[in-house]
């Protein structure tokens, strides 16, 4: 099987330069996604999270993603120390917009483990997909990273915001549009778990990117349905994220663990087949897990670690061989789409 291709950020094929900055470089099959960094699920050390973030660049890696919802801040704050020792021509980063930090003197006293960060509780997020919100949103963002620009701007998961999918929809993409047009972010786009906010997003037209979260795995591949066909047909590039849905497909094993929580039986059930099946192929789980995006067309896996030794193990996984008659098995038993 051939390696995975590696296309410019944006839309299959596109290479785009925005105002004042250089073409943003190809994302590479492997991206880091810096939830980890942000303390998500236990503590790092500044120390510990640059490790890791220095395992990523050594690995090849060079798209980084991040967003103000991790760990409060804190993730962008620890990529920015880390990225800023980097030549800016050789990465592409993304954060995303939606939710604004607020200062909660209130909560200093308390974790912000309920979101699932283990960070002070000192500031609040705040749901704001109005222009003005969405301007203010890269600014503090910029702010924290240190850095004089992101390349890709998501919305994220609107439909959870106080106002509704369609109103957060309604006002965010055209305020990502201008600021596209300004030349302050190089491409635009949505991330979400839920696909029916995917297909509303890309079916605006005015998307260079869909971050789908947990949705193309061979856990829950249903993003094969209707996203994928649509972001295909409207050249929007895929981004694929969440992809050992947190943690189900990434031991040999599946973990009965599945978006951020316990997984039905039904699902554990069908995915175990799944894990005979790569066994009878000499596959390991996590190797097809990584994979299985890209062969249906994803331009990136964004993978988070909150140890080195994972970073590496990924890269590794991503260069095994997956033969074609994996892909046919399961096909043909039912637990994944040709």
């Amino acid at each position: 099987m051939s390696e995975p291709a590696t296309t410019a950020v944006g839309a299959p094929g596109a290479a785009t330069e925005s105002a004042g900055h250089a073409t943003p470089p190809a994302l590479g099959p492997l991206g880091y996604g810096a939830a980890n960094v942000g303390n998500l699920d236990r503590e790092l050390g500044d120390d510990e999270a640059a490790a890791v973030l220095e395992a990523a660049w050594q690995a090849g890696v060079r798209y980084f993603d991040t967003a103000p919802h991790y760990g409060l801040g804190l993730s962008e704050r620890r990529l920015g120390a880390f990225l800023r020792g980097k030549p800016r021509d050789e990465f592409v980063l993304s954060t995303k917009v939606g939710r604004l930090l607020v200062p909660d003197p209130a909560g200093a006293s308390r974790t912000d483990a309920a979101n699932g960060f283990q960070v002070p509780a000192d500031l609040r997020r705040v749901w704001d997909f109005s222009a003005e919100g969405i301007r203010r949103s890269i600014a503090d963002s910029l702010d924290r990273l240190g850095l004089d620009h992101v390349d890709i701007a998501y919305l994220h998961d609107p439909e959870r915001s106080d106002v509704g999918l369609h109103a957060a929809l309604e006002t965010g993409i055209p305020a990502l549009v201008a600021l596209r047009a300004e030349g302050v972010v190089a491409r635009i786009g949505v991330g979400s778990m839920v696909n029916a906010t995917l297909l509303a997003a890309v079916r605006t037209g005015a998307l260079d990117l869909a971050m789908v979260a947990g949705r193309l795995t061979l856990a829950d591949p249903s993003a094969l349905a209707e996203v994928v066909p649509e972001c295909r047909a409207r050249g929007v590039g895929l981004v694929a994220a969440e992809v050992f849905n947190s943690g189900m497909l990434a031991g040999t094993e599946p973990s009965p663990r599945f978006d951020y929580a316990e997984a039905d039986r039904e699902l554990l059930a069908r995915v175990r087949r799944v894990a005979a099946v790569c066994a009878d192929h000499g596959v390991e789980l996590p190797v097809a897990a990584l994979r299985f995006p890209l062969e249906h067309g994803a331009l990136t896996d964004v993978v988070g670690a909150d140890r080195p030794e994972q970073v590496h193990e990924n890269r590794r996984r991503l260069e095994a061989v997956v033969p074609q008659a994996l892909w046919d098995d399961l096909a043909e038993q039912g637990l994944v789409a040709a």
